[in-house]
């Protein structure tokens, strides 16, 4: 998103993510969240990118570390109060994680207790700034427009 370009509403919402907001830029109207150009259609035809995610999950005091392709769909599975953070990556960069705060893993599953070391990678991932659904959007957004 360009942090320096203002927003403004657009006569119709993105195409691609719904959103109402819009950023004039050189090259014309974008969608503010997901820079999708104002007035392009996506192919219907093509299948929506694979983006792989980490996704970070509270319930109560407690973090869950996991990966999804599809996260709308997981989520709706999993038990949460709040979706903290997305971060881009596959089950490799989660084992990663898994490992970088095994001493806060509880028992053996995928949740951790959300302590400050867990607080901080959060955080510096744009928790409580930047809302993960957006982030997704411009994951997909990028993907399909490098399909070209």
């Amino acid at each position: 998103m360009d942090p320096a370009g203002a927003t403004e509403l657009l006569p119709d919402p993105c195409r691609l993510c719904g959103s109402q907001l819009g950023v004039l830029r050189p090259t014309g109207w974008t969608c503010a969240i997901c820079e999708w150009p104002v007035g392009d259609v996506p192919d219907a035809d093509l299948a929506r990118p694979r983006i792989d995610i980490v996704y970070y999950l509270r319930l109560g005091e407690r973090l869950k570390i996991g990966t999804t392709a599809n996260p709308r769909q997981r989520f709706s599975a999993l038990p949460h109060d709040e979706i903290v953070a997305f971060e881009r990556g596959d089950r490799a960069l989660e084992r990663r994680r898994h490992r970088e705060f095994v001493e806060l893993r509880l028992g053996s599953s995928e949740w951790f207790a959300f302590g400050e070391t867990l607080r901080a990678h959060v955080v510096a991932l744009g928790a409580g700034v930047i809302d993960p659904w957006d982030r997704w959007a411009l994951w997909v957004s990028e993907a399909i427009r490098m399909r070209g």
